[in-house]
């Protein structure tokens, strides 16, 4: 048996730019941060004394006697890439929900490859790993997504991920003072708007929008350096704060889809209250809203928001992790 436990994450500036329509002619950079709510994937071998060849356990059960039969299309997917043929129970345990902006899908994927791999005594690095994920999700499973998600769950940490034109992806660690690192993670409150969505559907129409809003992901992507800057030369943190608020107002005209006149409310709240900015995490349209605010006035947005579930998070700095492995091959099994 295995488990593995992948972080999820939370992105600051240049959403958007992660996405090959606009990196493989322009290049593209994220700045992100894993957060310490994880998923968690079990994998083991299935003996063959059951009516099924293989189980797979999420928000519904499949038993299934052949892997193409599987619903789920990450876990149908990886174990057709992995040739995996033999009969294997998943079991998937999430501390978020999904569809709520924080990169959740990936994460599955990213954990799910690394607990397969696992198993069958194979060891991945974290880019390889990355990058299997991006491959699976974008061109065996179609989907919409950007880059940054499965490397922020692979890699973990607080960092500047750049995205070159032929595909090439660097990881920046962003090091900082325990004290400078400590005020910054503290500075951070997400909120749950109670509202779920598929990003996909946002995504489509920002992917449509990118010919006529190259301004505004150009200036997203300069946050970008201005974000790393503000960490990491000794300026004000609030100065985080208040750039957060002003690539949220960018992000806003992206598509008509971003936000809600629900969460519009909700951002407007907050500010009034006194954070400095924030966003929603992922494409937008629900999820979690993310803030930035000074500790001597948390109180009062806290106060302001209370009808949402505030969910209090570290950062994580260890990215994707076998946490318990007993690879028993399926032959020794009794």
């Amino acid at each position: 048996m295995i488990i593995s436990r992948t972080p999820y994450r939370v992105s600051f500036f240049g959403g958007g730019t992660d996405y090959p329509a606009w990196y493989r002619r322009h290049g593209g950079a994220v700045l992100s941060a894993a957060i310490a709510r994880y998923c968690y994937l079990t994998c083991r071998w299935l003996p063959p004394f059951f009516e099924h060849k293989s189980r797979i356990v999420y928000s519904i059960i499949e038993d299934v006697q052949r892997i193409e039969d599987i619903r789920h299309p990450a876990v149908r997917e990886c174990l057709r890439e992995l040739g995996i043929r033999d009969g294997i129970e998943i079991h998937h345990d999430g501390d978020l929900p999904k569809m709520t902006g924080l990169g959740t899908s990936s994460s599955f994927t990213v954990g799910l490859l690394h607990a397969l791999h696992a198993l069958r005594g194979e060891c991945r690095s974290k880019m390889q790993l990355a990058e299997e994920a991006i491959h699976i999700e974008r061109e065996r499973c179609g989907d919409r997504v950007g880059s940054q998600d499965q490397v922020a769950a692979a890699f973990g940490g607080l960092n500047c991920i750049r995205f070159a034109p032929d595909d090439t992806i660097v990881v920046q660690p962003v090091s900082l003072a325990a004290d400078r690192l400590a005020e910054f993670q503290d500075s951070l409150l997400l909120f749950f708007t109670g509202f779920s969505r598929i990003a996909s559907d946002i995504v489509a129409e920002q992917l449509q929008n990118i010919p006529r809003k190259e301004a505004e992901l150009t200036e997203m992507a300069r946050m970008v350096e201005e974000g790393l800057g503000i960490l990491t030369a000794g300026r004000d943190l609030a100065d985080f704060g208040r750039l957060l608020h002003e690539s949220w107002r960018i992000k806003r005209s992206l598509s008509t889809r971003v936000s809600t006149p629900e969460i519009d409310a909700m951002y407007e709240t907050a500010r009034r209250a006194g954070a400095l900015g924030g966003k929603l995490t992922g494409a937008g349209g629900g999820g979690f809203l993310l803030l930035y605010v000074e500790r001597d006035r948390q109180a009062a947005v806290r106060q302001a928001l209370a009808r949402l579930l505030h969910v209090p998070f570290d950062l994580d700095h260890t990215g994707s992790q076998i946490i318990f492995s007993n690879p028993v091959p399926l032959e020794s099994t009794p």
